[in-house]
């Protein structure tokens, strides 16, 4: 057979410009979780795979800090894990409310109504956390609810609604809790079997500083007894929990074929959740804080405004206004092409109104904060604008100072 196609002209391998991850995800990857990257691949059903596996199941569970059985890595991004929880969960005819107060939220109702529910929807403002008393007179008024679904970390604002108080009220309707938890697990505190939460999905590039493309899950028993009685098959075969555990956990003790699972992610997953038992939950939660504290610090100096009130403030995500008369997109062009700093844009109803900065994971470090005050700092003074990147480093310097007295 002749080959009519001829190969491409020009394209060669590209080389990967270097960048500081100061957006909304994903962040840096620290050395050793891309050093795992780089490891021999080795079979998905190999017993040294299977042996990690385990282990993951094992950190991810501190990490969730719950003691749920049913806790793994689906493998895809929290997108991905967001439609496992959804799709196991909601059959046709389910009512559902979603508490929607930025994208993912809006994301959560799609899912409900894709899969055949009814989505009861409970608004908020984009950069105020969920409402509980509108959730409870939500679930008041529809008392035939099945779950309530919301975001614990809007990454769309930056805002953190009550996990604990939201979880709490569907609990006492008897209401299971579906809650999206991808920007703030290992970031901020994320306490499954203290809140009573039943479904939690999240992301591996955030605060976990891991490779793009798992989704961490965990199910509680409850969860898993709803999955049981389905009335109908769960309709995604690939997200199928009753299938997919067979090959992540295989109670008979042989684990069968359900897909080829991405090794090397695994590998990195592995080496990120290591990193975050060796460092303790706790001391993470208040490098994210700390680090944040000093941006806040650098930004006041520049005159920058916060999206969010401070009490509902994600320290991993933290959104501020652009500037009146300023060209937002032009500001992160600059950033990208003279520092290599990427920062991100605002998303719906924010679109062109605010900048979002994430520190995240290995993206949280005391050289990025003073690396991105710096350069906006010169940026916007470019742009006629009177701000001191000095003074904002020298901001949020003292912060450093003072916590280390």
């Amino acid at each position: 057979m002749t080959i009519r196609i001829l190969p491409p002209t020009g394209i060669t391998s590209r080389p990967v410009p270097s960048r500081v991850l100061m957006g909304p995800g994903p962040s840096d990857m620290h050395p050793r979780v891309v050093a795992a990257l780089g490891r021999p691949a080795i079979g998905h059903l190999d017993p040294a795979f299977v042996e990690m596996m385990e282990e993951i199941k094992i950190l991810l569970r501190y990490a969730f800090q719950t003691e749920n059985a049913l806790t793994f890595a689906v493998s895809g991004p929290g997108s991905v894990g967001m439609e496992t929880c959804f799709v196991n969960l909601v059959e046709p005819g389910d009512k559902v409310i979603v508490c929607r107060n930025g994208v993912f939220g809006g994301r959560m109702i799609e899912n409900v109504q894709r899969f055949g529910g009814t989505a009861v929807i409970v608004e908020d403002t984009w950069g105020e956390p969920v409402d509980p008393q509108k959730v409870a007179d939500a679930l008041n008024a529809n008392p035939d609810t099945k779950a309530v679904a919301f975001v614990h970390a809007e990454t769309s604002t930056g805002a953190q609604s009550d996990a604990a108080a939201l979880v709490r009220l569907a609990r006492d309707k008897g209401c299971l809790s579906i809650v999206d938890t991808v920007t703030s697990l290992g970031g901020t505190p994320v306490l499954v079997d203290a809140w009573g939460a039943d479904a939690i999905y999240s992301g591996s590039q955030k605060c976990l500083s891991c490779v793009p493309g798992l989704a961490p899950v965990t199910f509680s028993e409850r969860a898993v007894e709803r999955l049981k009685a389905r009335r109908q098959k769960v309709p995604s075969w690939f997200m199928d929990l009753g299938l997919v555990l067979e090959y992540w956990s295989a109670p008979g003790g042989k684990r069968t074929y359900h897909h080829t699972a991405p090794v090397n992610s695994l590998f990195a997953l592995h080496e990120s959740l290591v990193m975050l038992k060796d460092e303790g939950l706790e001391n993470a939660w208040a490098r994210h804080r700390l680090h944040h504290e000093a941006l806040k610090a650098g930004f006041d100096v520049l005159g920058l405004k916060f999206l969010v009130r401070e009490d509902a403030r994600l320290p991993q995500l933290n959104a501020v206004y652009v500037p009146a008369g300023v060209d937002e997109a032009a500001v992160r062009k600059q950033l990208l092409d003279r520092f290599s700093l990427e920062i991100g844009a605002g998303l719906g109803p924010l679109a062109g109104k605010v900048w979002r900065f994430g520190l995240m994971g290995h993206s949280a470090r005391a050289d990025n904060v003073k690396l991105c005050l710096g350069a906006l700092a010169k940026v916007l003074a470019g742009m006629g604008l009177a701000v001191d990147g000095d003074a904002a480093i020298a901001a949020a310097q003292r912060i450093y100072i003072d916590t280390v007295r």
